[in-house]
């Protein structure tokens, strides 16, 4: 399999993860937002994935912890990409 295919795949599991458990509640706020802009649930989940990929970036480059503040700023950003923080 396509390793950016898994990574993509893994980036969505995590939302999905993070709207059952309803934690970050942000994720969901954002999934809602976007789902009531017109975004289907597949467009929606994947702009999220992409916050979700951009902090896991920050966190193997720098090996910072995951920093939700910088996280929600990037769901609050969509349907523009996040903010690069490199």
């Amino acid at each position: 399999m396509d390793p950016r295919q898994i990574l993509k795949d893994q980036f969505l599991q995590i939302v999905d993860t993070q709207l059952k458990d309803n934690d970050p509640a942000h994720t969901r706020v954002t999934f809602d937002r976007l789902r009531a802009a017109g975004y289907n649930d597949e467009t929606a989940r994947l702009m999220i994935a992409q916050c979700v990929a951009a902090e896991v970036r920050e966190v193997m480059s720098s090996g910072a912890e995951f920093n939700t503040a910088r996280y929600i700023k990037n769901l609050d950003r969509l349907p523009e990409p996040p903010e690069s923080v490199a």
